[in-house]
């Protein structure tokens, strides 16, 4: 038995594998991370006794000598820790987005939708980028025969406005954080800072209802859902400008890592986006870089459906390696 897991600062999904039956999924359950001390903890409750024979974890930031301080989460989880405390032979641990890009080979043609065709004439390497609680990124090289996915922080790189109104959103954000990335701005959090910023520079009004339905709810996902809907005009004009940063650090990405052979938007954000990324900024934001326009307009996108790519993936590695 094989057991994954998808370790995020919302939320920590495992999930058991037979690995005699073409990976099965046995059983799988979400918790809310911040309620828990720690991954052990989770993992304990979890297992209830079950025997497994080799476990990998996909965890929300950087991992070294199978070590990781979560980036959104009081956490650090140590692989050989959690072995002996939990009695497991052997644990794993790698990026999250690491995880995602492993768990793409095992997605079904309509777990993606696709955004850009592109020229659909070239090979070459591909990213992954997905924004929930925080912003990961990872790429894919492609080494003539097959994608290896690699990890990588770049959605804390510097943030880089574009014009007049970014530069003061970035002044905004300079006075909140020491450091501001583009995870500052392209995130849960970030939508929620994006529609502040509207609010405190009376660009936008503040509703009764959304402020309500914010005591309720995560503010970033009220922000995201009127937005869509179109049921408050700020909501839907942060969501509006979310996306198109979304798009730029995509296409920043893009040309970084020379994604001819495509882009993937992973994450929470994008599955319930997508008609507006068809439709709005995120699309022109990608392939607006000046004389590379003509590159990026050739790269495929496509937005991952199945939220449970990440864990698939750790799932794979873990099999691969215990094999």
């Amino acid at each position: 038995m094989i057991l994954a897991g998808d370790i995020g600062g919302t939320n920590t999904r495992l999930a058991l594998f037979d690995s005699s039956r073409e990976m099965s999924c046995v059983r799988e359950k979400k918790f809310p991370s911040k309620e828990f001390a720690g991954l052990g903890e989770i993992v304990r409750q979890f297992l209830s006794g079950d025997s497994v024979s080799y476990a990998c974890f996909g965890i929300a930031g950087p991992v070294r000598n199978e070590r990781c301080q979560a980036t959104n989460l009081p956490w650090v989880v140590d692989a050989k820790q959690l072995s002996g405390e939990l009695h497991l032979p052997r644990v794993h641990l790698l990026n999250d987005l690491e995880a995602n890009a492993y768990g793409i080979r095992a997605l079904k043609p309509d777990e993606l939708v696709l955004l850009q065709t592109g020229s659909g004439l070239q090979k070459g390497h591909q990213a992954l980028i997905a924004a929930g609680t925080g912003l990961g990124e990872a790429g894919l090289f492609w080494n003539g025969q097959e994608h290896l996915p690699f990890a990588s922080e770049g959605g804390h790189t510097d943030f880089a406005p574009r014009d007049d109104l970014e530069i003061e959103l970035f002044h905004y954000l300079r006075q909140k954080f020491p450091h501001v990335s583009y995870e500052r701005v392209v995130s849960g959090p970030g939508l929620f800072l994006l529609y502040q910023f509207l609010i405190e520079t009376e660009r936008g009004k503040s509703s009764s209802f959304v402020q309500e339905e914010m005591k309720l709810k995560n503010p970033g996902s009220v922000v995201s859902e009127y937005g869509r809907l179109g049921k408050d005009e700020t909501c839907e004009k942060a969501l509006d400008w979310f996306l198109s940063l979304y798009g730029a650090e995509a296409g920043n990405l893009a040309l970084k890592y020379l994604a001819l052979g495509g882009v993937y938007i992973g994450g929470g954000i994008a599955l319930h986006l997508v008609e507006k990324m068809k439709s709005g900024l995120f699309l022109p934001s990608f392939y607006q870089k000046g004389r590379f326009k003509d590159l990026l307009s050739s790269i495929p996108i496509w937005v991952i459906m199945n939220d449970r790519a990440a864990l698939l993936g750790a799932a794979y590695v873990a099999r691969r390696l215990s094999s």
